[in-house]
């Protein structure tokens, strides 16, 4: 086991956030190995989310984003614990791509738990009417994974985020990940987008593409 030193300590503070006293003991349990460590403050971090899963979460910003045109707007409720924490810029910052992201990519529920079982049960129907009658045989199998896929494109907290270039982070990863660096219960109250001309047919231009654009250029 290396010696833990006070650089490693630093470094691992830039790269999670966490206290100096939680990068210690993460260090010392991953015996110096600093992805070991991030992974353990990572996993304590989660479990104190759920820790405050009873907290009340009323303070908070709106996020709103404005698409190029003037045509299409998106607002977002980020709700903390403390208003202190409401106007950290990270906070704020969140709330502001969260919002940019609805634009893009058009969730039409904050949770899985949003759905209605209408909505769900009408999905199902849908699937199985896609499904071959050999497939059919086997809809227990087939079905969940198809279920998830549709949940993943309708629900904001299973869709991948619209700036992750490594396709590998989603919403609830970005919302878990400031929890843990703030220390609060942060949530997604709810969200809406408005588009000029919606539910009139009409061509329209893609806004996920133009917003990608938008991320490449920075």
């Amino acid at each position: 086991m290396s010696a833990i030193t006070s650089e490693m300590i630093k470094k691992l503070r830039e790269m999670t956030g966490a206290g100096m006293m939680d990068c210690k003991a993460a260090l010392n349990e991953a015996e110096g190995i600093m992805d070991k460590a991030v992974e353990v403050l990572r996993k304590k971090g989660l479990k104190d989310i759920e820790k405050r899963s009873g907290k009340t979460a009323a303070e908070g910003t709106l996020g709103v984003y404005i698409h190029p045109g003037d045509q299409v707007v998106s607002v977002v409720e980020l709700n903390c614990e403390t208003d202190f924490v409401a106007r950290g810029e990270d906070f704020r910052a969140l709330a502001r791509d969260l919002a940019m992201h609805v634009a893009a990519m058009k969730p039409l529920y904050v949770s899985v738990e949003e759905v209605p079982e209408s909505v769900l049960n009408k999905e199902k129907e849908i699937l199985m009417e896609q499904l071959t009658e050999e497939q059919k045989k086997k809809a227990d199998r087939i079905l969940p994974g198809k279920v998830d896929k549709f949940l993943e494109g309708v629900v904001l907290m299973r869709q991948v985020f619209i700036k992750d270039e490594t396709e590998s982070k989603t919403i609830k990863d970005l919302i878990d990940a400031l929890s843990m660096r703030c220390g609060e219960k942060v949530t997604v109250r709810r969200i809406s987008r408005l588009e000029v001309g919606e539910g009139i047919e009409k061509s329209v231009g893609n806004i996920a593409a133009d917003v990608a654009a938008m991320v490449g250029g920075n």
